[in-house]
């Protein structure tokens, strides 16, 4: 089956059996939980995993958690805390760079630096996903589902260059239509 939505792919490098999307549901013939995933399926870790998509991510995550039974601890609590915990790890890059340091592109950044930004970048991205799938969220629906409402509330045409919130927008829109805005729509998120 090929990803209807090829950018939410991500970008690994090898074909690793982990990231199956039919994992083996036996963990008795599931290799050894002390290998790493690269080497559990044979190859190293430095090979290139090719593109993965969520899904893959997600049956990945449920495989390794599995294997090594871990669905005992991975209550959505508990998986959001480690979260957290890791967005703070994420956010100590940054930390001290100044806007200079932190521009895009990352020109300051030294390789070590941009690996260990991978690497944090990673482990936040795999509690996310985890999170999504002991919740039952199909988290590529819900990223294609929210991406529709943000380009509703902040159409290009309104709001291009502006970082205001989508209710200046729709407070706009509805003064032409002659209409206000309702009080609940004041108090929502901007994404």
């Amino acid at each position: 089956n090929p990803n209807p939505n090829p950018s939410l792919n991500l970008r690994l490098n090898n074909p690793n059996p982990y990231l199956n999307p039919n994992p083996n549901p036996n963990p008795s013939t599931s290799p050894s939980p002390n290998r790493s995933w690269a080497r559990a399926r044979g190859g190293s870790d430095d090979t290139d995993w090719g593109d993965v998509t969520l899904e893959e991510l997600r049956a990945s995550m449920a495989a390794f958690a599995r294997e090594r039974d871990w669905d005992q601890y991975h209550q959505p609590r508990n998986l959001l805390l480690a979260l957290m915990g890791e967005v703070g790890e994420l956010s100590e890059v940054f930390q001290w760079k100044g806007d200079a340091g932190a521009a895009p592109g990352l020109p300051l950044f030294t390789d070590a630096e941009r690996v260990h930004l991978g690497e944090e970048l990673s482990d936040v991205l795999l509690y996310l996903v985890r999170i999504a799938d002991r919740c039952d969220v199909d988290l590529s629906a819900a990223v294609r589902r929210k991406m529709k409402l943000n380009c509703a509330k902040y159409p290009a045409d309104r709001c291009r260059g502006s970082a205001k919130k989508y209710t200046a927008y729709l407070d706009k829109a509805q003064e032409e239509d002659g209409e206000r805005p309702s009080e609940g729509e004041a108090g929502e998120s901007a994404t």
